[in-house]
């Protein structure tokens, strides 16, 4: 009946806050990997991720979106339904999508359902200074919160596109501001994207909660990357912080495995994966 207590002794016990906020302590890096599916939870798994994150990228690499603002609610109950499935050690995050969070009712409501439905641990919503009340209601009601600043992509209609963030002293300085607020209104993790890699340093070092990168450098306590990705299934033009981890792979899992692995030394990302101010 208490599987949490059975596996808390295994080999490969369940990440938890707990041991992410140790790997912060203790300089070692943390793996962490979108997932959209049951299979490929499973090789996720295998590859020992940290942390899989039930991402609204899915509007992009499965429904063939623009961005992700045509997802729902729906679409990452299920999606996070179906990874749960297959996933057993990574701690399972799943992101709240676009205009779901608009105050602080419905975000308890729709973080509920993506936990009682969908099985996460965690849930992630694009941050700022207008989402600290949100982030601390949230935290208050015992649900784990991931902050993300940098780029947001649900925001890129207001932003003006997909680019990089952070640049310049006054645009650094307010997103220090923010991520040290987000930490004190309660959120656990906080995940930056597309900033560059000083910027990156530096908020991870202001503070004490762990920081995830994608774009920001490897001075971030992890990594995440997009699956599709990862194993080079996306098509087109990718952005600069991708590293196609299916060359010289021989199978999908190797991949997953040589990623995590790179992650783990500090191998990727590479000054070529870096934007810098």
């Amino acid at each position: 009946m208490y599987t949490h207590l059975e596996q808390r002794d295994s080999t490969r016990p369940p990440v938890s806050l707990g041991p992410l906020d140790r790997m912060k302590r203790e300089g070692e890096k943390i793996a962490s990997i979108t997932c959209y599916d049951a299979s490929f939870a499973v090789l996720c798994d295998a590859a020992d991720a940290d942390v899989v994150l039930v991402g609204d990228s899915l509007g992009m690499v499965l429904q063939g979106h623009d961005t992700t603002v045509p997802v729902t609610m729906d679409d990452i109950v299920y999606h996070c339904r179906a990874v749960a499935r297959g996933n057993h050690r990574p701690f399972l995050m799943a992101d709240l999508p676009f205009a779901s969070y608009p105050t602080r009712d419905v975000a308890l409501k729709n973080s509920v359902r993506l936990m009682q439905e969908g099985n996460a641990a965690m849930v992630k919503l694009e941050s700022g200074p207008n989402q600290l009340e949100i982030v601390e209601f949230l935290a208050k009601h015992d649900i784990a919160v991931c902050a993300h600043l940098g780029l947001k992509p649900q925001s890129v209609h207001k932003t003006g596109g997909f680019r990089v963030q952070g640049k310049g002293s006054d645009a650094a300085r307010r997103m220090l501001e923010s991520a040290r607020s987000l930490e004190s209104a309660g959120a656990d993790i906080v995940l930056l994207e597309c900033i560059p890699s000083e910027l990156g340093a530096e908020i991870t070092k202001a503070v004490e909660v762990p920081v995830i990168g994608i774009g920001a450098g490897p001075a971030t306590d992890g990594q995440i990357l997009v699956l599709y990705d990862v194993l080079d299934i996306t098509s087109g033009r990718k952005p600069r912080f991708v590293k196609n981890f299916m060359e010289g792979a021989t199978s999908n899992l190797d991949a997953l495995r040589r990623y995590v692995r790179a992650v783990k030394d500090k191998s990727y990302p590479a000054p070529e994966h870096e934007f810098h101010a």
